[in-house]
């Protein structure tokens, strides 16, 4: 996230013009449901279009913002499509007054540069418009000593990522040179979420940590009932100020806790463990996937289930978020689109099987491909809209790592030991560079490198990093 002193992707965030923003597009949203109430669907559709229209409309802006491809943007296109369909949900209507504020605040808070996150937003899209580097130069490497499973988080010019001895890591993003070290009880598979200054780790042995981000000091310390193997993601507390923290556990529940004071605000149980991130929809629902075979929608004020989509198989990875839609893999060998408001029985927009595998990784977006890796040895494209295959790139081992679009290109690493940059156009390889071990660890894209771990201890950083903008 922003250090102070940076420039926010929107310039200096001023909180009162933020309000009076929020506060406008609040009011013309109730007008659009009162007017629903009294005069119909057609004068109602009328006041969705003029509500639309105050929405942020600049891609720039709202890429910016994330730093990365989560885009605010998206809420536009799906209130047209709600538009489109008759009128806005009950659902989307009663979560977007506390879901729009939220995710805008999300949205300016991020430094451009940075990946502070797994996957690099609240979106999880995996996505960035930083070019993939023309070839795999070495920028520095970084002796781990363990195995490193787990995606990096870069911000304000520290890397961190923890390892299989459970040492969380901070390096310098220009050097590699270790800053600070943290040691938990178990390892370490999950990735680090930084926010105001603050890293938030997960560790195998049940605990979630807040350390300062400069000194690797301990803050507070959250027990969940067993291990905690995807990253936290975080969302503006809809009832006052400050973040909340949202994390899954294999103690089998979903745990919202407060970022600055590690108090629990609620939990959510479901039947079996819960491997991924959640992410959070621009309507302020909660999504993931769980080990029970369930995409489960969540109630961020109060952690209520909204719904549950059946997926009929356990799911690993984590949701990937686009507008109104959904996209996961699971272990019946499926990807999976979903429509978390559609019609009850029907949320399921497309379902794609190419091979029998399963599929661990987690997708990357872009608004009309769907990029995730298999067991079966590829990476595969998928037409965002239809389901449709596009390309299958073939690799020599299983592909659990996550993939990043990196502007027209690529990245992800391979259980046969090489990070491979491809085409985003038609697959076609680009460059592949040989680690040796394998790489189940998503990359990390950011300023200018590309960042990843391998299972033999080492941690990569491949391009040229940009420096920062003078004062």
């Amino acid at each position: 996230m922003s250090e102070p002193g940076h420039a926010h992707a929107l310039g200096p965030v001023n909180e009162g013009r933020l309000r009076s923003w929020s506060a406008a597009v609040l009011r013309r949203f109730r007008t659009c449901s009162r007017v629903s109430q009294l005069c119909g669907a057609a004068k109602h559709n009328q006041r969705i279009s003029e509500f639309v229209n105050l929405l942020p409309k600049r891609r720039s802006t709202a890429e910016a913002a994330e730093g990365n491809s989560g885009r605010l943007v998206d809420g536009r296109a799906a209130l047209q499509e709600r538009k489109r369909r008759g009128g806005l949900s009950r659902t989307l209507q009663d979560g977007f007054a506390g879901g729009l504020l939220a995710l805008f605040t999300l949205a300016v808070s991020a430094h451009a540069s940075d990946w502070p996150m797994h996957r690099g937003g609240p979106q999880l899209q995996g996505r960035t418009d930083m070019p993939a580097p023309s070839k795999p130069d070495l920028a520095w490497t970084f002796s781990a000593g363990k195995p490193i499973k787990a995606g990096a988080a870069v911000a304000g010019g520290r890397v961190f990522v923890g390892d299989d001895d459970g040492i969380i890591h901070a390096v310098d993003f220009y050097t590699g040179k270790e800053l600070w070290t943290f040691k938990t009880e178990a390892s370490i598979e999950a990735t680090p979420l930084v926010l105001h200054d603050v890293v938030y780790e997960g560790s195998g042995d049940g605990n979630v940590y807040a350390l300062d981000a400069a000194t690797g000091k301990l803050k507070w310390k959250y027990e969940t009932g067993d291990k905690v193997m995807g990253g936290a993601n975080y969302a503006k507390n809809p009832k006052g100020d400050g973040e909340w923290l949202l994390i899954g556990s294999y103690d089998t529940n979903l745990h919202c806790v407060d970022a600055a004071t590690g108090k629990v605000v609620w939990t959510h149980g479901t039947d079996n463990y819960i491997n991924g991130s959640p992410a959070i929809f621009s309507s302020g629902e909660i999504v993931f996937g769980g080990c029970d075979s369930y995409i489960h929608v969540l109630q961020l004020s109060d952690g209520k289930e909204l719904r549950e989509i059946e997926s009929e198989a356990y799911i690993a990875s984590s949701v990937a978020i686009l507008g109104d839609t959904g996209y996961v893999g699971n272990y019946g060998n499926l990807v999976i689109a979903f429509d978390p408001n559609g019609p009850k029985g029907n949320e399921i927009k497309w379902k794609y099987r190419d091979r029998n595998f399963p599929y661990f990784s987690s997708a990357a977006l872009t608004e009309d491909r769907v990029v995730i890796g298999g067991r079966d040895k590829r990476l595969h494209c998928i037409e965002r809209a239809t389901g449709k295959g596009v390309w299958n790139f073939d690799t020599r081992g299983q592909v659990d790592s996550s993939p990043v679009i990196c502007g027209d290109g690529i990245v992800v690493g391979c259980e046969d030991g090489r990070l491979y940059c491809v085409n985003l156009a038609d697959g076609k390889e680009r460059w592949e560079y040989e680690i040796g071990a394998p790489v189940t660890a998503s990359p990390a894209a950011s300023n200018g490198l590309i960042i990843v771990g391998a299972e033999d201890g080492n941690l990569y950083a491949f391009g040229k990093p940009l420096k920062p903008a003078k004062p």
